[in-house]
């Protein structure tokens, strides 16, 4: 007898094996249609596999949440049977999900073009349609090699080759197709449905090796039905538009150069923005007991050794030698390993070393210390990305050096300090998730569990909702991840909170506690924007390009109707600069009409139009960006009021 726990609690008693198929149509026969797949004890399983021994099970829809990444991993594969199936003699590699969607990689000769992912789409709508029965079978791992040698598919059978002894070799099918893959799958084609479109093709090394062979990637989504496909695709198309690289061209923002890989061109308007949320940022550090500090950029290898960071991050670190000179026959002193110096990919281990700068007492602790400090990391090539992955970064960093006991208190106040930092940002849908311990960590399980605790009591205590991040804390501590949900619905990770035990240890760091004995600080690094780049690229997304107005780099343009207004226009621009407005005037000699569209698309929040009448009257006409309306106000009304709303929000409370 097998018996089956359901999860309401109920137990249903089988003679032998028995499927998920039989367990669902043991329920209803409403429930076998639409199941898709079971949990067995929690993990996923094919509906057709036996379950042997008692056990709790699931039976999974379309409707649950675990339906949606097995839809995607299933049209992978329909998407290389189809591929397969239109071009013989293309080999297939490898095919997994991705956010919101999947790729496969192919091995073709012929470059695929745009027409034949139209060609391609059609053929996998024609497979759901056919409703071909998946089944899975386990082959002896020779044979496996063996076969897929003769039919060509040399990457899958150096794959095989590559698997761990423990690991079986499961062989799926569809219909008479076949893939190696790890599972589940769903039932049969026709369960995938058709939501689902190829967006582009890539290249692509096998392996991620750049000395192996370039391959074909074709990437697509797919979504458990036809609205949400469509809302994607709409989001998609509302995320080009906002894309911060064009937009950052187009603003006059900021540009990239091949001469500097990574590294930022911030203009004069860019460069405004930066420096408000700089000063933004700052205040909100002095009013919260930061001390701010700056350390350099060039630190000799040996002190990356003793951080730890020279073993596990060098790759990502720019390295130059250093040659001092010696009296000794003239031949240079190295320092370091081998003479060698880098650029500091962060900032905490600098900060260190002024905190061990003179003995410190327990009174003196917490001792909150911030730098905007210019990093470097050597990302590769193809992982950067505009504003959003660079190579030269400055960070709102800052590190807390606390007690043991103090932890949850500080942790509580960097809380508070994040929520009100984006709200005044305009960002309030944040998600937070506590990472827990990984496999791999310094510390036993005690200090782990103390530490974890104090993280999850402050969240606690501060209202807040969290889930767990399990095993996904850094090597020397939990931490604490902010996910942001942008203006179309786009998540974003944003800031920092990890709690450090270890390098306090390395680089000997102490205080005297009530006893005279010394002991180790904890060290909390945090961060609320991030990076200024990231930030700022984030901002550029979530708004459009429309920054909130005491953002923006240009506030206000004064723009004539007529020429007999240029010198009111002047006097008007003036008086909106002496009130500490960013004011730009245009006198040329266009049609209003054609001012206010020019102005509109450069995101100037406010236009002030200025004629005949409002001359005489001492007015001006205010527009704003994005109506189609005018106000007329005095002039001297409109400072006051403009003056007031381009304060940044922390000036107003």
């Amino acid at each position: 007898m097998v018996a089956i726990t359901l999860p309401d609690g109920s137990v249903r008693s089988f003679d032998g094996p028995v499927t998920g198929t039989d367990i669902a149509e043991s329920i209803s026969k409403s429930l076998a249609k639409k199941a898709i797949a079971m949990k067995v004890d929690g993990a996923l399983a094919d509906l057709f596999a036996p379950v042997e021994k008692d056990a709790k099970v699931e039976i999974v829809t379309r409707d649950d949440a675990d339906a949606l990444d097995l839809i995607r991993h299933d049209t992978a594969h329909l998407l290389a049977q189809a591929v397969q199936e239109l071009f013989p003699g293309t080999q297939v590699t490898i095919g997994p999900n991705i956010e919101d969607g999947f790729f496969y990689d192919f091995a073709r000769d012929e470059p695929f073009s745009t027409d034949d992912l139209e060609r391609i789409e059609k053929r996998m709508a024609e497979i759901v349609d056919e409703d071909r029965p998946t089944r899975k079978e386990v082959w002896p791992r020779e044979k496996a090699i063996q076969h897929f040698k003769d039919i060509g598919e040399t990457y899958k059978a150096e794959i095989i080759s590559d698997l761990p002894e423990s690991e079986q070799v499961k062989i799926y099918w569809h219909g008479d197709w076949h893939d190696l893959c790890r599972g589940p799958h769903l039932p049969s084609t026709k369960h995938i449905g058709k939501a689902f479109k190829l967006m582009k093709v890539a290249g692509a090394y096998w392996r991620g090796d750049h000395r192996n062979a370039v391959l074909q990637r074709i990437y697509g989504t797919a979504w458990t039905n036809e609205k949400d496909l469509k809302a994607y695709l709409t989001r998609l198309e509302e995320a080009e538009k906002r894309d911060h690289r064009r937009l950052g061209k187009e603003l006059d923002l900021f540009h990239f150069q091949s001469e500097a890989q990574g590294s930022v061109f911030w203009h004069p308007k860019g460069y405004l923005v930066w420096r408000q949320l700089e000063a933004y940022i700052r205040r909100q550090l002095d009013d919260d007991g930061y001390v701010e500090v700056k350390t350099p950029q060039l630190l000799d290898s040996i002190f990356w050794e003793q951080s730890g960071h020279w073993s596990k991050f060098r790759e990502n670190m720019f390295v130059v030698p250093d040659e001092i000179p010696s009296t000794e026959e003239g031949k240079p002193i190295l320092t370091g390993e081998g003479g060698l110096m880098a650029l500091k990919p962060m900032n905490c281990p600098a900060h260190v070393q002024i905190f061990k700068q003179g003995i410190k007492s327990y009174r003196d602790l917490p001792i909150r210390m911030a730098e905007f400090g210019c990093c470097h990391r050597n990302e590769a090539h193809g992982a950067l990305h505009g504003l959003l992955r660079v190579r030269q970064m400055t960070q709102d960093d800052a590190h807390i050096f606390c007690r043991e006991d103090q932890i949850t208190s500080e942790t509580q106040r960097f809380l508070a300090l994040f929520a009100r930092v984006y709200k005044d940002m305009g960002m309030t849908d944040i998600h937070y998730k506590l990472a827990t311990r990984p496999e791999q960590r310094a510390g036993d399980d005690a200090t782990w569990d103390r530490a974890e605790k104090a993280l999850a009591d402050a969240l606690t205590a501060s209202g807040i909702k969290f889930d767990y991040a399990e095993g996904e804390g850094a090597f020397y501590g939990p931490k604490l991840e902010f996910h942001l949900t942008d203006a179309i619905g786009r998540t974003w990770q944003a800031g920092t909170f990890q709690l450090d035990y270890v390098l306090p240890e390395r680089l000997d760091a102490t205080y005297i506690d009530e006893t005279g004995a010394k002991k180790r600080p904890v060290m909390l690094h945090r961060a609320v924007f991030g990076t200024f780049e990231r930030f700022i690229g984030l901002l550029i997304e979530h708004y459009a390009g429309k920054l909130p107005f005491w953002l923006a780099p240009v506030q206000v343009v004064v723009a004539t109707i007529t020429s007999e207004a240029d010198d009111y226009a002047r006097e008007a621009a003036a008086l909106l600069k002496a009130k500490g407005l960013r004011v730009d005037i245009d006198l040329r000699n266009e049609k209003i009409n054609y001012k206010v569209r020019e102005h509109s698309h450069a995101k100037i929040p406010v236009i002030l139009v200025a004629g005949a009448r409002e001359v005489e009257e001492r007015k001006v006409s205010l527009r704003r960006l994005g109506s189609q309306g005018q106000e007329a106000m005095g002039l001297d009304e409109a400072a006051e009021a403009l003056a007031r709303e381009a304060m940044a929000p922390d000036l107003l409370r």
